[in-house]
């Protein structure tokens, strides 16, 4: 399949190139879309340099930091106008591992969306901290319970989807920034009928740089939980 792997990035300089790399050393023939927010650490002007010697590397840049769930917006757009068959998102720290690029992949060949997932059997987070973990567990029982959404890792970023499923999510109703974004994502596939598989991943905390993580996207994602929710509700009651 035509396959296109979309990395948001801000101030990801010191692994993008490694990055890019080791994704084409495990899928050689896929394209890749580098998401840039005018990240002042000059990551877009490396990526830029890096795509003038290979055709299959691309780079949206952006004015500012607009944020996760908008810079993915884009690359899907991006993806359904030129015909990508296979859209993967992932992060660009290394913490979603391109070794498990082929498995999720592959996982098309029967279902609609691949979810690269800390929480299902053989999945972990092994050098977390016990809080992060438990913040991490509560956040994604909390999505799961009050959404009555059948997926365990629900606030992955690492996810393959097949181009009609992609083209059925509501972009344009999506004004969500981080983690909240992907919650959504998965949702509207559910409700839209898509097939979820979950692959289970080892997820590494990120080798340089800071977590892009904030109270504001915790509460982003709570706040949106809720009222998805309520607008559920509501609806079933109509």
């Amino acid at each position: 399949m035509k396959t296109l792997v979309i990395i948001p990035t801000y101030n990801e300089r010191e692994s993008i190139r490694e990055l890019i790399s080791a994704i084409h050393s495990h899928l050689p023939a896929c394209d890749i879309l580098i998401v840039d927010d005018a990240s002042p650490d000059g990551t877009g002007r490396l990526v830029a340099e890096i795509g003038a010697a290979d055709p299959r590397l691309n780079l949206l840049e952006r004015r500012g930091k607009l944020g996760l769930g908008t810079a993915y917006i884009a690359g899907f757009r991006h993806a359904l106008e030129s015909g990508y068959e296979c859209i993967i998102g992932m992060d660009a720290d290394f913490s979603h591992d391109p070794a498990h690029l082929p498995q999720l992949v592959g996982a098309l060949s029967h279902c609609d969306l691949a979810i690269g997932s800390r929480y299902v059997p053989g999945g972990s987070t092994p050098d977390w901290k016990m809080s992060r973990r438990l913040v991490s567990r509560f956040g994604n029982w909390f999505a799961r319970t009050f959404l009555e959404l059948p997926v365990r890792d629900c606030t992955t970023g690492y996810k393959c989807y097949r181009r009609e499923a992609l083209a059925r999510l509501d972009l344009d109703r999506i004004h969500l920034i981080g983690y909240a974004f992907l919650i959504e994502t998965t949702y509207q596939c559910f409700q839209n009928g898509a097939r979820i598989e979950e692959l289970p991943i080892t997820f590494i905390d990120r080798r340089v740089g800071k977590s892009k993580m904030s109270g504001a996207i915790a509460l982003e994602a709570f706040r949106y939980v809720v009222r998805r929710r309520w607008s559920r509700g509501r609806t079933t009651r109509s």
